[in-house]
């Protein structure tokens, strides 16, 4: 299967003085890892919490921080740098900073840089929360989002001052995430989409379950995927210790039936149900209220089936566009298929067992009415974004 390999994104990451500079180190690095292109601009403050060079290294680009840097032929940084980005990102964002900015001075390279922009503008704010709750910057705030710039957090947390609540900087990992959902293309843009995530857990007693080895880190990577290319995202989840995707519709449920019931409540709403589920196929007919107390004899339990929340969804008179995922331990491709036919899928995601459940990457193989689609071995997130493009495809196709 051909995959897009897009041109790497400009981007200007711009740097303001603060502690939380540091981190922007960090960020650069993951941003570069994502096949951003990066640029850093410093402000004159942010050079004496963080070298140029740290940022040179990560890069592989020189650093800029002079308006009037001879290393621009014309001298006209503050243009050029701008017209060659696709978006300028400033992180952290200090009080200062986005005061400059709101009053539309242009006193530096960076501000200067921020006016002259043609693209799309983000801010990381990161600062003691006393600076963060005062009227003067939320007025700067609002502002500065009355002219369209993008502000990422800031979040509660304790900040090196030894104080604890709002103003301190998103994580590099989540400012990063945001900055490539937001150069994704939207495939989806407006669709609203029901996800399910992970295991399902069948009370025995009051301490003890049947469930199975599901992680939910592909159906999460699927949901992220899915708002990354402009859907509204619902994920109905399973237990399971992931932090879900910013901006993603989260709930929580145990059992199948809890699972069903949620999705049953969500579904006439949706264009595109998702099923990444691992749902446990049996439950218990009585658990018990109470811990079962442990003796010499064998403990019998009696088993029902659960209800195959895809094959409801897929059934019904109206039904969305359904993606089921079909995990095998022999057979893949035959028993996947089988299943595509047997509940009327445009497309099921087939995938061994052995070689996915509680990984980080996986090979993946897409059966729909065209036929096979093979997935090269990657990482679940690249896995779930080219997932969501054949997805986007196969529905475009369908209903547009």
């Amino acid at each position: 299967m051909q995959h897009e390999n897009p041109v790497p994104q400009r981007l200007i990451l711009g740097v303001t003085g603060g502690i939380a500079a540091y981190k922007a180190a960090e960020l650069a690095r993951l941003l570069v890892r994502a096949r951003i292109d990066v640029q850093v601009v410093m402000t004159e403050a942010a050079g004496h919490f963080i070298g140029a060079a740290t940022f040179q290294a990560i890069t592989g680009h020189p650093v800029f921080s002079d308006l009037w840097d001879a290393r621009v032929d014309n001298g006209m940084a503050h243009i050029d740098l701008s017209r060659d980005a696709d978006a300028i990102l400033v992180a952290p964002a200090s009080a200062d900073f986005m005061a400059r900015l709101a009053q539309g001075r242009a006193d530096d390279l960076l501000s200067t840089l921020c006016l002259a922009r043609e693209g799309p503008l983000m801010l990381a704010p990161a600062m003691n929360r006393k600076m963060w709750e005062h009227p003067a910057t939320q007025r700067n705030r609002a502002a500065l989002e009355a002219d369209g710039v993008i502000l990422l957090g800031p979040e509660a947390g304790e900040q090196a001052c030894g104080e604890t609540g709002f103003g301190r900087m998103l994580e590099p990992q989540t400012i990063a995430d945001a900055v490539s959902a937001y150069f994704s293309p939207k495939r989806l843009n407006g669709l609203n989409v029901l996800l399910t995530a992970g295991p399902t857990y069948e009370a025995i007693d009051a301490v003890r379950g049947i469930t199975n080895q599901s992680s939910g880190k592909m159906g999460y990577a699927m949901a992220r995927a899915a708002m990354e290319a402009g859907a509204r995202v619902t994920l109905v989840s399973g237990p399971t210790c992931l932090a879900p995707p910013p901006g993603v519709d989260l709930v929580r449920v145990r059992s199948a039936q809890q699972m069903l019931e949620a999705v049953e409540a969500r579904v006439d709403a949706v264009d595109l149900f998702i099923s990444v589920a691992a749902v446990a196929d049996y439950y218990v007919l009585n658990p018990s209220d109470n811990k079962i107390k442990k003796d010499a004899h064998i403990l019998t339990l009696e088993l029902a089936p659960n209800p195959d929340i895809l094959a409801n969804v897929a059934s019904r008179a109206r039904p969305p566009f359904c993606v089921g995922f079909a995990a095998e331990s022999e057979n893949l491709e035959e028993y996947a298929e089988l299943k595509r036919k047997r509940k009327h899928l445009p497309l099921i995601v087939a995938n061994a067992v052995q070689d996915s459940i509680g990984t980080d990457v996986s090979e993946l193989v897409l059966l729909d009415d065209a036929g096979r689609h093979v997935l090269e071995r990657a990482d679940k997130l690249t896995q779930a974004r080219r997932v969501i493009a054949h997805v986007a495809r196969l529905y475009n196709a369908r209903f547009q």
